[in-house]
């Protein structure tokens, strides 16, 4: 299982300043149309951001909603490519914010966790496909295509792995079961079995459950499977028709509907299986030109 962990492309030195990562960021953005290209040059221009590291300044990046003002981000810039797909992912929930705040009143603001990871993720699948167009290195291609793959087995598969280990144990439990351990890690143990065929296991794997903090919020990891799913469709069919006057109505939604509602305007139906078909099928595609690429 450690083996799931190493790099199947050396990491590269990919570096890129602040000012190449905006419009690295925007250029792929521009399928979304003027508007949405508008917005985020107030977010660069107002400086919405707190970019670099600093001492004493927490890790990580996030994007803090603040109704009737605008959203705050927080970065750790540091010029690598990476940090670019970072931004584009903040950008998104940013500009999901504001728009639900100014087309909601405050009672219906705020979108639901079920879409929270569309907007970001959608930004970033722009990235992706923008990096493959416009970039023809052997080794740069590579890397761009893994971390789209990676983003599968990671956000996808490894999540609905944690949302189905979740289920089984919350049933353990209802049928009158105590919950050790012992019996949790025999649950986990027989799902790793049943994703990872053929990946030799080790025993610590089995107590791999006992660190995930999202298990303390009940139900909540098998949404990012789903949003994930969403936004690689979403993004194909803008790109596709050149046409994203849907997935910018979504995006105005904000809480004042079922998510599932919200995400039909988008153009994605989570009722039916043929959204996550879809995504498994662009998985499919790019896992056959990233090893093709990796035979030449």
């Amino acid at each position: 299982m450690y083996d799931l962990s190493c790099p199947i492309v050396n990491d590269i030195k990919w570096e890129m300043s602040l000012e190449e990562s905006e419009e690295l960021v925007k250029k792929a953005a521009a399928p979304l149309g003027e508007d949405y290209l508008k917005l985020l040059d107030r977010a660069f221009q107002e400086r919405w951001m707190d970019i670099y590291e600093n001492k004493g300044k927490t890790m990580g990046a996030f994007s803090s909603g603040v109704y009737g003002v605008h959203p705050y981000i927080l970065l750790n810039f540091s010029n690598r490519l990476d940090d670019a797909f970072t931004m584009a992912h903040e950008l998104g929930h940013s500009m999901h914010s504001f728009l639900s705040d100014a087309n909601q009143d405050f009672a219906n603001h705020d979108y639901r966790i079920m879409v929270a990871e569309v907007a970001s993720t959608v930004n970033e699948v722009l990235l992706t496909k923008y990096l493959l167009t416009s970039e023809h290195d052997k080794k740069r291609r590579a890397y761009v295509l893994n971390h789209f793959l990676e983003g599968f087995r990671t956000t996808v598969f490894r999540q609905t792995l944690f949302a189905e280990f979740e289920r089984e144990a919350h049933d353990l439990y209802q049928r009158g079961n105590a919950l050790t351990a012992e019996s949790l890690s025999k649950v986990y143990r027989r799902l790793n079995e049943k994703y990872y065929v053929g990946v030799k296991i080790n025993d610590l794997q089995d107590y791999e459950w006992a660190r995930i903090p999202h298990f303390y919020n009940a139900f909540y990891v098998y949404q990012y499977a789903t949003g994930f799913c969403s936004a690689v469709v979403i993004a194909d069919n803008i790109l596709k028709t050149g046409d994203a006057s849907n997935y910018l109505k979504f995006l105005t939604t904000g809480g004042s509907m079922y998510p599932l509602d919200e995400l039909k305007i988008a153009g994605v139906d989570l009722t039916k299986p043929d959204t996550v078909a879809n995504a498994l099928r662009i998985f499919e595609e790019t896992l056959d030109e990233f090893e093709k690429l990796m035979c030449e």
